[in-house]
């Protein structure tokens, strides 16, 4: 963690930040979140990160004090004291301290700043490996503080040399634990519709690719796709080479996925180059 965080409702020293033991985003788990990186100084599309986050402080029934215009202040000055160059900015947003233990009410509000290390280069020269698992995580639409379930599972999907998971119910597959999916065949981009976090990742590939089809999606379609990827905000455009044992495609990323990789870093080449 840098130097200097928004908590208490000002800009202090980081260590300094302090949460009530019973405010329920931790003895519940109930609190939303988002994280955005910085490039040269500059917040990488911003304005869709805290759309999200006041959205989501909206599904909550959390209450968010602060405007769209002051959060961005806030974070252009944490970005000033840190000096944070290249780095993640997190905004949490607690239960608060209810009489009920039970009920949200007027939580905390922390933005903070950290260091940030992408996947090796040679992840992305090699793709990944993601566990299948029957898992959908609630309330998905949600950028909720609540990740018991992969925490809890990563140790199973670290011994089997797995970076991450793939979530599956009933046949059909939804994303993975930080990530969204998209898997390709013959050409044709497709993602899931349902059970999702719609990552800002995710909203620049289909700008992208605006064919893309939003639609169900089978594990069984995953298995037998000429490449897969996944997007986060930490990962960007990530291949997927292995699910479980299944090879996909032919064991190493595709020649669409590198194509989109660098489609990606061009717009975010602009996103900076025009600050």
């Amino acid at each position: 963690m840098k130097s200097f965080c928004f908590a208490n409702e000002k800009i202090i020293a980081s260590d300094q930040a302090t949460l009530h033991p019973m405010d329920i985003g931790l003895i519940r788990g109930y609190g939303i979140f988002d994280f955005f990186r910085t490039a040269h100084y500059v917040p990488m599309f911003l304005n869709d990160y805290l759309d999200r986050f006041i959205s989501s402080a909206e599904k909550t029934h959390l209450s968010l004090h602060l405007s769209k215009e002051q959060l961005a202040q806030i974070i252009k000055e944490l970005i000033e004291k840190n000096n944070l160059e290249f780095g993640g900015i997190r905004m949490v947003l607690t239960g608060g301290v209810s009489e009920n233990h039970f009920s949200p009410v007027d939580g905390s509000l922390f933005i903070f700043c950290e260091d940030l290390d992408f996947p090796s280069p040679s992840k992305y020269e090699k793709g990944i490996k993601l566990l299948s698992v029957e898992h959908i995580r609630a309330i998905a639409d949600i950028k909720t503080t609540n990740y018991a379930f992969p925490v809890w599972h990563s140790a199973t999907w670290k011994r089997e040399g797995a970076d991450d998971v793939l979530y599956h119910l009933n046949g059909q597959i939804s994303e993975s634990s930080r990530s969204n999916i998209f898997v390709i065949k013959d050409g044709n981009i497709a993602t899931p519709d349902q059970h999702i976090l719609h990552g800002i990742t995710r909203k620049r590939v289909l700008e992208l690719v605006q064919q893309t089809s939003i639609r169900p999606i089978s594990l069984k379609e995953v298995l037998d796709a000429d490449e897969v990827f996944i997007t986060s905000t930490t990962k960007k455009i990530l291949p997927v080479t292995q699910i479980d044992n299944y090879k996909i495609g032919t064991g190493l990323p595709g020649d669409l996925t590198k194509k989109l990789i660098e489609n990606f870093s061009e717009i975010e080449k602009k996103q900076y180059q025009a600050v």
